[in-house]
């Protein structure tokens, strides 16, 4: 795996700040009636308006600039022109923007109008477990303490943690080592945070079973048993005496209550 130094940290807070700011934007336009293709067309717009570049698009065949993802569906959505957003929907927008050949990954949660009391916890525990998993991080903490944070706190609420996809090494390469798991695996008490690691932190959790299946696309994943699913997502990277988030949003729009 990669380390990065001060001048990588640099540029990934630029390219982070971007992607950040991609997920501010499309605030305003997450809502009823409005189809998911043309969100992803006015990410796409506002990206390379900005000077970026969506990394999804053409990777391994995705076909769209983002992934957006709703109610059952964990995560890899492909926007498309007859799927909308409704009333109770809680969507996931993942966005990775390329910006002088450095990645800023991330994703947020968005309720549409009334969203059920079951779908706000889920919401706001995946964001919970997310920032408590970041807050431990630090040169000297083995990597399997990310997974069992956001294991404990999510299974202690009566959610489960998707274990088909985790977070993964980034920086000048979209997916790199390491694998970060969201739940505890004793194989990754070998690993040791450094300073200059930058990786994501991205847990998926559902309301039911953590199970799931991938649609005929072969990119779509969706609970297995129709439960709802959430995801958030942070670009990170491990410095001297802690962790510097690169994804964080530069207006403050997202503000969940965050509980330690």
């Amino acid at each position: 795996m990669k380390l990065y130094d001060k001048n990588d940290f640099a540029k990934l807070r630029k390219v982070g700040a971007l992607a950040a700011d991609t997920l501010d934007y499309i605030t305003d336009y997450v809502v009823a009636g409005v189809s998911t293709y043309d969100l992803d067309k006015l990410i796409y717009e506002f990206t390379k308006k900005n000077g970026g570049i969506c990394a999804p698009f053409n990777y391994m065949g995705f076909p769209k600039h983002c992934c957006i993802s709703i109610n059952d569906v964990i995560c890899h959505g492909i926007p498309n022109k007859h799927e909308f957003l409704n009333d109770g929907d809680i969507v996931n927008i993942d966005v990775t923007t390329i910006l002088d050949g450095y990645y800023g990954d991330t994703s947020r949660m968005f309720n549409i109008g009334n969203v059920s009391d079951e779908a706000k916890e889920l919401v706001d525990i995946t964001y919970n477990a997310m920032m408590n998993s970041i807050s431990i991080c630090k040169p000297g903490v083995k990597l399997s303490e990310i997974g069992k944070v956001i294991q404990t706190m999510c299974e202690d609420a009566g959610f489960s943690v998707v274990r088909d996809f985790c977070g993964h090494g980034t920086g000048t390469i979209f997916h790199d080592a390491p694998q970060v798991l969201h739940y505890y695996a004793p194989e990754n008490d070998k690993i040791i945070l450094k300073e200059g690691m930058v990786f994501t932190i991205e847990p998926m959790i559902n309301t039911g079973d953590w199970q799931m299946y991938v649609e005929d696309n072969d990119w779509t994943a969706r609970t297995i048993d129709g439960g709802l699913s959430a995801q958030f997502e942070h670009t990170i990277g491990i410095t001297k005496n802690g962790v510097e988030i690169f994804t964080k949003s530069q207006r403050g729009l997202y503000k969940p209550p965050y509980k330690k």
